[in-house]
């Protein structure tokens, strides 16, 4: 009875942790491994496990949340297409990096550093631009056609898309961008995926954005299109050696069913510029996670392993609920506004 008991709480605690990271994941686009495979190391799973598992979860979940947002008209599969090609080949020279550094014996300081500051810096520069941009809402649908405000668009894609070199994508938005260009975005997105050993996501969602100029919500869309491709052929290969543990993926998917539902549906509601300030703010809080967690086993301090997951946790769940408050906020101010029609 007891390990009953035990197990139905564990089940219930998978639940509820997919739950939260699914709203992240269909919200933000990010790979839920940034959450899962801390989590499972620090409940005492091995690595392979681990890893493993994340990666099953992230495929799992990434299906979901993709369809939900092609059904919103957020996915845009040339650039997805294109970019999985730039990618594959970036992240091949990243893993060479990795082993050669790991011949030198510098592997593990070097990445853990630079994942720390580029989590930081990338997590300070979206947030610094959300809050300079200023309000900047957006339409509750991507029309394939529709021309992006030219305010909307970054400045470095401006530029970036000025390089007119043939062949040009036509992408969602009334974007045009040289394939190349995406190429070679995908191409360094990939070899910092490579490096860091992350899906890369934190990495892509904001390049796809402030780089080549798509709207947010396809970013998002985009991102997660290519995070399909990318788990299942990383669960695929660690099923194959026993990496893969059902009764972890399996309750974590159940609940991260309806959170990856309820983050990509908020895409489309919640407006651009918070989805932007959010993103920032829960790079901020996995880089200071990251950071003690490097820390502790720098200088063999267990209690900053504990410290760093209840960061990651904490900074999760906070963000989570910030994105169902917004979204409930953003629906009340809708349904007001058609009350206040239909009186006059």
């Amino acid at each position: 009875m007891e390990i009953l008991g035990v197990g139905l709480t564990m089940i219930a605690l998978f639940v509820g942790f997919g739950l939260l990271i699914g709203i992240l994941f269909g919200f933000f686009g990010m790979g839920g491994s940034f959450l899962v495979t801390p989590a499972l190391l620090v409940m005492g799973y091995p690595s392979r496990v681990a890893v493993g598992s994340g990666l099953a979860f992230v495929f799992g979940t990434s299906v979901i949340a993709t369809i939900k947002h092609r059904d919103l008209g957020q996915v845009d599969y040339k650039l997805g297409v294109s970019m999985i090609v730039g990618t594959t080949l970036g992240i091949e020279v990243g893993k060479e990096i990795v082993l050669h550094l790991e011949e030198l014996g510098l592997a593990g300081g070097i990445i853990s550093v630079t994942y720390v500051f580029l989590l930081g810096g990338i997590g300070a520069f979206v947030t610094y631009e959300a809050l300079k941009g200023g309000g900047g809402g957006m339409s509750h649908d991507v029309d394939e056609n529709a021309e992006t405000d030219t305010d909307d668009i970054p400045e470095i894609a401006k530029k970036i898309q000025s390089y007119r070199v043939p062949p040009m994508l036509s992408l969602r938005g009334g974007v045009q961008v040289s394939l190349w260009v995406v190429l070679a975005v995908a191409f360094v997105t990939g070899l910092l995926s490579g490096f860091l050993g992350v899906g890369g996501g934190f990495i892509r969602m904001p390049a796809l954005f402030y780089l080549i100029g798509v709207p947010v919500p396809v970013a998002v869309g985009t991102d997660l299109f290519e995070i399909v491709f990318s788990g299942g052929i990383g669960s695929f290969l660690y099923a194959q050696s026993g990496g893969v543990d059902l009764s972890i993926v399996v309750p974590l998917l159940a609940g991260s069913a309806l959170g990856a539902q309820l983050g990509s549906a908020a895409t489309s509601i919640v407006d651009e510029e918070g989805i932007k300030i959010y993103f920032g703010l829960m790079l901020l809080g996995g880089a200071v996670a990251v950071a003690f967690r490097q820390v502790g086993e720098s200088f063999g301090i267990p209690v900053l392993n504990t410290v760093s997951f209840v960061l990651i946790i904490g900074a999760a769940l906070l963000v989570s609920g910030a994105v169902v408050y917004s979204s409930l906020v953003a629906i009340r101010r809708e349904d007001a506004g058609q009350a206040g029609m239909g009186a006059d």
